[in-house]
């Protein structure tokens, strides 16, 4: 990441539950899990993107 950008995100509590645990899980920290999964999305969303 060349530049970070900070942001307020409200989750649901039990999203939020989920997204700790998952975060543990990996050993990650909760922002490291958030960027994490998003990134992936993104990846899966190009390649999607580059398949039509």
């Amino acid at each position: 990441m060349d530049e970070e950008k900070r942001i307020t995100l409200r989750l649901p509590a039990d999203l939020h539950e989920w997204l700790v645990s998952e975060a543990k899980s990996a050993r990650r920290s909760l922002n490291s899990e958030i960027v994490y999964r998003l990134e992936a999305e993104r990846v899966a969303a190009e390649a999607g993107a580059g398949s039509l």
